[in-house]
């Protein structure tokens, strides 16, 4: 009491309804708050999950594994390994110190400048360091502690048969794309679909609660090619070979299953290794057999043979007059490597007359010659579904002369793909049918498009039995075992509007055992030097593909294992049906 006596302003006291109003005031002040935080949290939370979405939230791609690309008898051709990639927030980055980015920067195996020059550009939050490398590598960079670095789950490629499957299978790029062969004529199948899930992440990027899976990643679907790996390996090996013994600028060689249209081999020189294309160029990566095209010269005659036998215009005994070598017509000359005097149309393919060949085909409307040739898929793709397949070039018919209905009668003037050409050869091995190509394996025979009778498929077949043996223009192309038919293609090399006087192709194509055909083979090398002719460059190549290719598939003989063979006395299967 003393106490308040002599402090009197203790003794003042608020009006009631002043101390009222503070109360309430409190009150109302606790009570907008709390109908805030009620109407964000519970009623309009959109804006606070958005904005704590955009700081700390994070969806995650999870990449999809590539199918895989097998050959006919399932040996793998392309399979997806895991890797991981290392990538980093800059902004992190940058508190590293010296020691830890040098440190960084030996384990990556790149220098501490380029590191320097990532974290350094102003526009980007995420950045990568170094891709797909190996998951001991990643650990050793994780292990560091370097902060604001981090992995992240990818797959690569990677091809077990090298340069030896890498024009018909290709490569994908970074990205997991197909970019060349099979990778990218099948991407959509291989692709398969990334997944992704939600985390949430601190400001130092670590993952610190996994909230939902969004999407589970559907790995790609396989492809089972019609390739088969041996005779690929075969094909490269010998063409390979003969590209280097013949000092040649490049080569090409196609295998067909002579039954079903089956791609079973595709090979092409220069190659490419697809596991390190560090200094690989477009030209190497191009798969010279589908895409490229040249005049296939004499190989082309036995089409023209075909159309005229079987529309009645000549018959195998036929006599052609081809007089010394050498024929004027419409004031332009054409030739022939020897002066063959009268012959009949069957020699004409044994010894390979232009002449002939050129007389023959002007018997017939060039309308008869010009459908032929289209419908034997000259002048359109193959529809293998390979990337860039070429179409060749043949004019209309109706703009043709004289002259130029001529000299396609023996493969100038029209250009096609190696591809093309081994496909035409198929009306040869199935009695007259032209078969439908595929770079898949087929479960049955594919029904084909009758061209020509089955009776004047094995005249021709004994026409080009008789070029490969004594007398004709490809006896190296012989097998010994086995009866085969084929022929030579020697043309000038076609360069800036007209022929290169000193550069050729020399090609063949044929098929075995003439009994019952396999494979149809067809080379093709480009600009050999020194010998150029068909037979002499192309023969031996097909005749040591054809010979291991039959005996790998153990394919019963059908004619002496020595020596040549005497073709007259050996029937075709025609005159074995009787």
């Amino acid at each position: 009491m003393r106490f308040e006596k002599r402090t009197p302003q203790l003794r003042l006291k608020l009006e009631g309804w002043r101390s009222r109003f503070v109360l309430g005031a409190i009150a109302a002040g606790f009570a907008v708050l709390a109908g805030r935080a009620f109407y964000l949290q519970a009623m309009h939370n959109d804006f606070l999950q958005a904005k704590g979405d955009a700081r700390y939230g994070r969806v995650l791609e999870l990449p999809a594994s590539r199918g895989p690309v097998v050959d006919r008898n399932g040996t793998p051709l392309a399979i997806s390994t895991p890797v991981e990639s290392i990538w980093a927030t800059p902004d992190d980055l940058e508190e590293a110190d010296k020691a830890q980015l040098r440190s960084l920067a030996n384990a990556l195996g790149i220098p501490e400048g380029e590191i320097r020059q990532k974290i350094d550009r102003n526009d980007r939050q995420f950045v990568y360091l170094k891709r797909q490398i190996s998951p001991d590598e990643a650990a050793k960079v994780m292990a560091l502690g370097v902060p604001g670095v981090f992995q992240q789950r990818e797959f690569r490629r990677y091809y077990p048969a090298g340069e030896v499957m890498a024009h018909v299978v290709g490569f994908t790029g970074i990205e997991d794309n197909g970019q060349e062969g099979i990778e990218l004529a099948e991407n959509a199948r291989l692709a398969g679909e990334s997944g992704s899930r939600k985390v949430i992440k601190d400001r130092r990027g670590h993952i610190v609660e996994d909230v939902e899976s969004l999407r589970t990643p559907r790995a790609g679907q396989g492809v089972t090619l019609a390739i088969d790996s041996r005779l690929q390996f075969l094909a490269h090996r010998e063409l390979k070979a003969a590209v280097q013994q013949h000092h040649a600028k490049g080569g090409s060689m196609a295998i067909l299953d002579a039954r079903t249209g089956e791609i079973l081999a595709l090979v092409n020189q220069p190659d490419y290794n697809p596991n390190n294309r560090a200094a690989v160029t477009g030209a190497q990566t191009r798969n010279r057999s589908v895409t490229d095209l040249f005049e296939p010269g004499s190989t082309l005659k036995p089409f023209t043979i075909a159309e005229a036998l079987d529309s009645g215009v000549v018959r195998p005994d036929t006599m052609i007059a081809t007089g010394p070598g050498s024929w004027q017509l419409g004031g332009w000359t054409i030739t022939d490597t020897h002066a063959n005097g009268t012959i009949s149309v069957a020699q004409v393919i044994q010894k390979s007359s232009n002449i002939g060949s050129a007389k023959i085909t002007l018997q017939m409307p060039p309308e008869r010659m010009g459908t032929f040739y289209r419908e034997l898929g000259f002048g359109s793709a193959p529809q293998t579904g390979f990337p860039g397949e070429a179409k060749g070039v043949l004019r209309p018919w109706t703009t043709w002369k004289p002259i130029e209905q001529a000299t396609m009668a023996y493969g100038h003037g029209i250009s096609v793909s190696l591809l093309q050409l081994a496909r035409a050869y198929t009306i040869f091995t199935t009695g007259g049918e032209l078969l439908p190509l595929t770079l898949e394996k087929r479960d049955a025979r594919p029904i084909g498009k009758r061209l020509i009778t089955k009776q004047t498929a094995d005249e021709v077949t004994r026409m080009m039995e008789m070029a490969v043996g004594p007398g004709g223009t490809a006896p190296r192309a012989q097998v010994p075992g086995y009866r085969v038919a084929g022929k030579t293609g020697t043309a000038h090399k076609a360069e800036r509007g007209g022929y290169a006087e000193t550069k050729y192709r020399a090609s063949f194509a044929g098929f075995g055992p003439v009994t019952n055909p396999r494979f149809i083979v067809a080379v093709m090398i480009d600009e050999p030097q020194g010998a150029y002719y068909g037979g002499d460059v192309c023969g031996p190549v097909f005749s040591s593909v054809m010979g291991a290719a039959l005996r790998m598939m153990s394919v019963p003989p059908d004619a002496p294992a020595t020596g040549t063979i005497n073709v007259q006395a050996q029937p075709t299967p025609m005159e074995k049906q009787g």
